[in-house]
């Protein structure tokens, strides 16, 4: 029996529903931007808090150490948790941490609070959840291990589709770690692979206490409406919350979009509130000035250069920001603008195809050649996932050629020997700018998942300053250097070649890869 017969039931996909996007961007500098915050909470920082990697070794050790500095809270989304030495080295850090917590004087302050996803951490018999339930057991007052289930795998299909495949359905694809006042943003997991030779993108953004309780309450929603793990590796739900597949999808999906919109909508009310107040405190600093000399301007905190506007999809609950402001950037980026674009899995949602397609910006897309690609050399039916890449990749260049827009829209592969590549995210360079003035940056794809089946969460950077565009410029010419341009060329190449099975499959199951 086929496995893909037992996603029959899934094979005709949902109409998706666009609202409608907000207003159109206004005329000057990073401020045309400033529109997002009419959907989210917007967060001026200074540039100098914002910190740009490069390497996983980079990102792993600076998740390690931390950790260890942590005296307040520990807060980690991701997919999973890997089973390997690295990721154990990991799970050391965070006993070491809690036990100094413990021993210090007084009832420990250290909190941490991890968010998986119930299926994907849950696969074979070591996993995410023997990971970290030593922690559970030695820590039960200070450690909260959430299960995320996507509410969409329920009765018979969950009792058909068999372990890896349950995963297509729906995933906590969110990847967010925080420590105290310091949050890294990233779209890779907790997994050796991310921490070794698998290429992504992270950002630290370092003392900024209002993102990070917005992600400290973003996660304990999205934990609020998961299982929970127990210390004998069995799972409950929070007293009176309604059961994610066993209770009803609707009641379900309405609890969990109200608990994520108070978050985002609470966070909005206190930023606009923290802006006004800030506003009117700037106009009496600069009267006082006016009047008392450049004394007093030592006191007055610098203007923020840096706006941070955190994106969250999850179409499940009915919620999709993202989505909204994704599309807008597409479709108001203006002629001679330049958008690069990257993605580790090349399978864009129709409507982001028509905009690329069918607007005036730039556009430069890194994808991963198939050597790179994550599912390449897999077992059984996965190991034919980068074909079915490369046959959507071929069609959407061939419609690029039919239109003759190859010179305005230009697709490049990500290649790199021993490596797998994982980035995603936009750089956007404003007409006549040589530095991006915003980037995207977190867990979607911009394919059909990110969009309609998954938990996402990015955050739009825009900074006013030269430095920090310098660094983001770099970010982006580091990770196209690795890559070459596709042409008709490329296709021709042996292992491009994609069988007569695949391309028929393709259609039907691209929506759940």
């Amino acid at each position: 029996r086929s496995s893909w017969l037992l996603l029959a039931p899934l094979l005709t996909p949902p109409i998706p529903v666009i609202t409608a996007p907000p207003c159109s961007l206004c005329p000057e500098g990073a401020h045309r931007f400033q529109w997002i915050r009419n959907l989210v909470p917007e967060f001026g920082i200074s540039s100098s808090h914002v910190k740009v990697l490069s390497s996983p070794a980079e990102f792993y050790e600076l998740l390690k150490v931390q950790i260890k500095a942590a005296k307040q809270r520990v807060v980690m989304a991701s997919l999973y948790l890997g089973t390997g030495l690295l990721e154990q080295e990991l799970v050391d850090c965070l006993e070491e941490t809690l036990e100094k917590s413990l021993q210090a004087k007084g009832s420990p302050d250290l909190r941490v609070s991890i968010l998986l996803d119930y299926t994907r951490g849950s696969r074979g018999r070591k996993n995410s959840r023997t990971m970290l339930i030593p922690l559970l057991q030695r820590f039960p007052e200070q450690v909260r291990v959430s299960l995320f289930h996507t509410p969409n795998l329920r009765g018979l299909l969950r009792l058909l589709i068999p372990e890896r495949f349950n995963e297509t359905i729906g995933l906590q694809h969110i990847k967010v770690y925080l420590f105290d006042d310091n949050v890294i943003l990233s779209g890779a997991n907790l997994s050796d692979l991310y921490f070794t030779n698998r290429q992504d993108r992270y950002v630290l953004l370092r003392d900024s206490p209002e993102i990070a309780d917005f992600f400290t309450e973003l996660v304990d929603a999205i934990g609020d409406v998961s299982l929970q793990l127990q210390q004998d590796d069995t799972v409950q739900m929070m007293e009176g919350m309604v059961h994610p597949y066993q209770g009803d999808k609707v009641a379900y999906c309405e609890i969990a979009n109200r608990r994520v919109m108070e978050v985002i909508n609470s966070a909005r009310t206190r930023q606009e509130l923290l802006h006004a107040k800030t506003f009117h405190s700037s106009q009496a600093g600069s009267s006082l000035i006016s009047q008392q000399g450049s004394q007093a301007s030592g006191s007055l905190k610098p203007e923020p250069d840096t706006w941070i506007y955190p994106l969250i999809q999850m179409k499940p609950f009915g919620i999709q920001i993202d989505e909204m402001v994704t599309e807008t950037l597409l479709t108001e980026a203006e002629r001679d603008a330049r958008i690069y674009l990257t993605t580790g899995y090349f399978n864009l949602t129709q409507a982001y195809m028509d905009l690329i397609l069918g607007t005036r910006a730039e556009y430069r897309i890194l994808l991963a050649s198939p050597e790179v690609n994550g599912f390449f050399g897999a077992k059984g039916v996965a190991g034919a996932i980068p074909a079915a890449y490369v046959y959507i990749e071929h069609q959407f260049y061939s419609e690029v050629c039919c239109l003759q827009q190859q010179e305005r829209v230009q697709l490049q592969e990500y290649s790199r020997a021993g490596w797998t590549f994982h980035a995603k995210g936009l750089w956007l360079y404003l007409a006549g700018s040589d530095l991006p003035c915003l980037t995207l940056i977190g867990s979607p794809n911009f394919g059909y998942r990110s969009v309609h089946r998954d938990l996402e969460a990015q955050v739009a950077i825009v900074t006013e300053n030269k430095a920090l565009q310098q660094q983001l410029h770099q970010e982006q010419e580091q990770l196209y250097l690795c890559s070459g341009v596709v042409s008709t060329s490329t296709f021709e190449q042996p292992n491009r070649y994609v069988k007569l099975w695949v391309k028929l499959v393709t259609p039907l199951i691209k929506n759940f890869f």
